[in-house]
């Protein structure tokens, strides 16, 4: 018997469609003690993973000269919402190589916006 017979996934729609290479912005639910607050987390999505309720993302930022990476679950209740800031255009599923990289290395370069139609005169 497998998970996704059992209960059905309703997507978040707070949480937009993303890829490998775009650069997201991730509000986060954060409890600390009694508290619960809002935290903000922008970075480049490095890796997609998993199937069915277990689709995760991680996300990788340089922070005062460190690389920080979170990984969080796509259908996870503490996600708030997930907006795409810029779609990069990578050719590859996983993006370790930045790991090793920093500063004008480790640019990914936007992909092509489409463009509006023209008005009809």
């Amino acid at each position: 018997m497998d998970m996704r017979e059992i209960q059905e996934l309703i997507p978040n729609p707070a949480v937009e469609d993303m890829n490998p290479g775009d650069t997201v912005k991730v509000n986060a639910q954060i409890r600390e003690g009694d508290r619960v607050r809002t935290q903000t987390f922008q970075g480049v999505v490095i890796k997609k993973g998993g199937g069915g309720p277990s689709v995760s993302f991680t996300v990788r930022r340089i922070a005062h000269g460190v690389g920080v990476e979170r990984t969080w679950m796509i259908y996870s209740p503490l996600l708030q919402s997930v907006e795409i800031v810029r779609r990069g255009k990578v050719r590859r599923a996983k993006l370790f190589y930045l790991r090793g990289r920093s500063a004008r290395d480790a640019r990914i370069k936007e992909k092509d916006r489409p463009r509006p139609a023209p008005k009809p005169k």
